[in-house]
């Protein structure tokens, strides 16, 4: 690549988009308060809902989190993490409440051979060929 051109790339999301029903009425009073400037759109109002229950159930989600020993935030694997594995003849177990990350570089037979389990409660990201590679391996 000559030496002007600088290669971009897509930063990977931070969000996760969700789809939701909701009854005609409660869309209705959602506007409403749209409308009335108490959130500045939609998804303002139904991110603060979240947060509000989120925030109401924490102690729950905290020892629902240290009795399922997950990981909580983002957890990223990288080719070296795996491989590292590998050289030690462990299996790894990946239990994330958040963001589970494998790595581009990493080859289906190289997850196949490291990665015993994936549960991940919130979002993983891999290639397709890793997580058809990990299908039966998934929950």
């Amino acid at each position: 690549m000559p030496s002007n051109i600088l290669e971009i790339r897509q930063k990977p999301s931070d969000t996760e988009k969700i789809t939701i029903n909701l009854g005609f009425v409660d869309l209705g009073q959602v506007d409403l308060m749209v409308q009335e400037g108490f959130y500045s759109n939609r998804t303002d109002f139904i991110r603060t809902a979240i947060r509000n229950q989120l925030e109401r159930h924490a102690d729950v989600v905290k020892q629902s989190t240290a009795r399922k020993s997950l990981d909580l935030g983002l957890r990223n694997y990288s080719r070296d993490d795996l491989e590292a594995a590998r050289h030690a003849g462990e299996m790894l177990h990946i239990n994330v409440l958040g963001l589970a990350t494998i790595a581009q570089d990493v080859t289906p037979e190289l997850a196949r051979a490291t990665i015993a389990s994936v549960s991940v409660l919130g979002a993983l990201h891999a290639s397709p060929a890793i997580k058809s590679a990990l299908a039966d391996r998934t929950r």
